[in-house]
C-alpha cells in the first residue's frame, strides 16, 4: 500500500558517496515501491542529502518494513545509552 506520505527533516551529519564524505543537511523518509530492493513490494525509503551540492550528493536506503522497525529500536537504544545530547 503506497501512502504517499513523505516526511522531510533538516539534519546535520555526514554521508559517504562515490566521491568521498560530504555534509548532509536534509532527510526524506517515505513508504513506497522500492527501486532496487528486489522482491519487496514496499519499503521504507530514506534519502539523506545535501541538496545545495546537487543531485549526486545523496545517500539512499530502501529497508524492508520489519528491518526499519528494528533499526528504530536500535537507534533509540543507542541514544538512550549514550551521553546526554
Amino acid at each position: 500500500m503506497c501512502t504517499y506520505v513523505t516526511e522531510q527533516v533538516k539534519i546535520s551529519g555526514s554521508g559517504k558517496g562515490p566521491h568521498g564524505w560530504f555534509r548532509l543537511t536534509a532527510a526524506t523518509v517515505y513508504f513506497d515501491h522500492p527501486v532496487h530492493a528486489l522482491g519487496a513490494e514496499h519499503t521504507l525509503n530514506i534519502d539523506f542529502a545535501a541538496p545545495e551540492l546537487g543531485p549526486a550528493a545523496r545517500v539512499a536506503v530502501e529497508l524492508l518494513p520489519a528491518t526499519a522497525e528494528r533499526l528504530v529500536v536500535a537507534i533509540q537504544a543507542a541514544l538512550a545509552a549514550g551521553p546526554e545530547h
